[in-house]
């Protein structure tokens, strides 16, 4: 099964209420950070759970030391995902109303710590669900305690000191998931440091969606990835954003055009600027 899925509105409504079927609702707003839960508040797909970026699929920000959004510790995550009713074997489905990118982080965390089946992005999100003039609920997800038993995979990540020292190796692709702008440097709304690391190349993760709002098919995504790759190997890979969010984003979209699953800098662009030894680029 491969590691990145989809799932369309039409095929979601037909599972809801499924025993192995867990849906976890991921909508955010960077700028108004009680938005996801209000939304759910007013109507969601029914069975879902809450899942905060903020509180759930994040740790405590240490000012100066960590970026916007840390990992959250591993056991407490896997705690959560017990409470929401996740096993080993459930089929989870992610969603939320915008690009998907919240929907994103949830994925990768999941794959992070051992699920490598069963996980899915509703395609389109939130939007694609309302075109297809499906309804919302408002009745609170069932209560079941699942059995959850994964563990984090180092191997998926890479800290800020290793990165600092693989710069400038022929077999780094450095991929930054911020729009064109901010990778530039000529505008920077939320970080106090304009620019980007050096010797990263912008894939803004929004290019990986149609003008529809769902993913570009997998062809189309593996000609977008190759020109970043331009001959390297994918599996040294590394993605970086803003905060450790949109960066998932494109390694989902790297899976589903069938690349192998390359590095996630957590830590991203607010944490690598916390330390002033780090360079950093302007321009393209």
């Amino acid at each position: 099964m491969p590691l990145a899925q989809l799932i369309t509105p039409q095929q979601l409504a037909e599972r809801l209420g499924s025993p192995k079927s867990v849906i976890l609702d991921c909508r955010f707003a960077l700028e108004d950070v009680d938005y996801g839960q209000r939304s759910y508040a007013q109507g969601h797909i029914a069975g879902a759970h809450f899942a905060d970026l903020d509180r759930d699929l994040s740790g405590p920000v240490s000012k100066g030391r960590t970026g916007r959004h840390p990992l959250p510790d591993a056991q407490r995550l896997v705690e959560r995902l017990r409470e929401w009713g996740v096993d080993n074997d459930s089929e989870v489905v992610l969603y939320d109303d915008g690009p998907g990118a919240f929907a994103a982080r949830a994925w990768w965390m999941l794959v992070w710590l051992g699920k490598r089946s069963g996980v899915a992005i509703l395609d389109g999100g939130l939007k694609a669900w309302h075109a297809a003039h499906l309804p919302l609920s408002l009745d609170p997800a069932p209560k079941r305690q699942g059995t959850f038993s994964g563990e984090p995979d180092p191997a998926l990540l890479i800290d800020a000191d290793h990165l600092a020292k693989r710069l400038g190796n022929a077999d780094l692709t450095l991929i930054d998931a911020r729009a064109l702008p901010r990778f530039r440097g000529e505008v920077e709304p939320i970080d106090p440091v304009a620019g980007h690391i050096p010797g990263a190349q912008c894939a803004a993760f929004t290019d990986n969606l149609g003008p529809d709002g769902r993913f570009l098919p997998a062809d189309q995504l593996r000609q977008r990835f190759a020109e970043k790759l331009a001959g390297r190997a994918p599996e040294h890979v590394v993605s970086y954003c803003g905060s450790g969010v949109t960066a998932c984003h494109n390694l989902f979209a790297l899976a589903l055009a069938g690349y192998p699953l390359g590095k996630l800098y957590a830590g991203s662009w607010s944490e690598w600027i916390t330390d002033p030894e780090h360079g950093v680029a302007t321009g393209e």
